[in-house]
C-alpha cells in the first residue's frame, strides 16, 4: 500500500490527470519513489473500480482527470488515522542470511556480518555525501535521507547486537539434511 493512497491524497485539493499525479507524487516524495505512468493509470482504473475515485470527461486534449470521491475521501481518512503494522515481520533478506547460515551452518555468521556492516557503513558515508549535495529546499529528499541514514545506523546496531549474541550463544547443530539430493557447501571467503 502508499501508493494508492499517495494519490488519492493528491487528489484531494482538486481533479488531476494521470501524468499530473505521477509528477506531483515523484515531487512529493523527493523522487525517491519515482512512478511509472502506466502504474499510475493501473492504479487509477483499480480506483474508479473500486468507487474511490470518478473519471471526468476528456479535456480538448484527450487527458481524463480524476476526482475523488465520499468513499474516496473516507479511505484516505482511514489511512492516515491508522498506523503502519510493524508486527508482522517483512523479508529482510539481511536477517534471512544471517538466520539460515547460522541454522544450515554452511556459511561463517561472522564473515556474514563483516561484509554487511562494510557494506552498510559505505552505504551511511554515501548517505551524508548526498546530504552535503542536497539543497535545503528539497525538504522532501532531505526527509527521505534522514530515513535512510536512520536504517542504516539501525543495521549497523542490530549486527553488532548479533555479533555479540553470537559471540555468548550456546554453539548451535546445523538443520538436519532432508532426503533429495545433497547441498552445495558455501565456500568460504578466500578460498576460491
Amino acid at each position: 500500500m502508499g501508493i494508492r493512497e499517495g494519490l488519492l491524497a493528491l487528489l484531494a485539493n482538486g481533479p488531476k490527470h494521470g501524468y499530473q499525479l505521477k509528477v506531483d507524487f515523484d515531487a512529493a516524495t523527493g523522487e525517491a519513489w519515482s512512478l511509472n505512468v502506466g502504474q499510475v493509470y493501473t492504479t487509477l482504473q483499480r480506483l474508479e473500480r473500486d468507487g474511490l475515485v470518478d473519471a471526468g470527461p476528456a479535456d480538448d486534449e484527450g487527458r481524463i482527470s480524476y476526482n475523488l470521491t465520499a468513499a474516496g475521501r473516507e479511505d484516505l481518512r482511514t489511512w492516515f488515522e491508522t498506523p503502519v503494522n510493524r508486527s508482522v515481520a517483512n523479508r529482510d533478506e539481511v536477517s534471512i542470511k544471517l538466520l539460515v547460515s547460522i541454522a544450515a551452518g554452511i556459511a561463517d555468521p561472522q564473515g556474514i556480518i563483516d561484509r554487511q556492516r562494510r557494506a552498510t557503513m559505505t552505504e551511511l558515508q554515501d548517505l551524508t555525501g548526498l546530504r552535503g549535495d542536497t539543497p535545503a529546499t528539497d525538504f522532501a529528499w532531505q526527509l527521505h535521507l534522514d530515513r535512510l541514514s536512520l536504517q542504516a545506523e539501525a543495521e549497523l546496531r542490530w549486527l553488532d547486537r548479533v555479533e555479540q549474541r553470537l559471540a555468548t550463544a550456546a554453539p548451535q547443530s546445523p538443520l538436519q539434511p532432508t532426503p533429495g539430493p545433497p547441498v552445495a557447501t558455501v565456500p568460504q571467503e578466500g578460498s576460491r
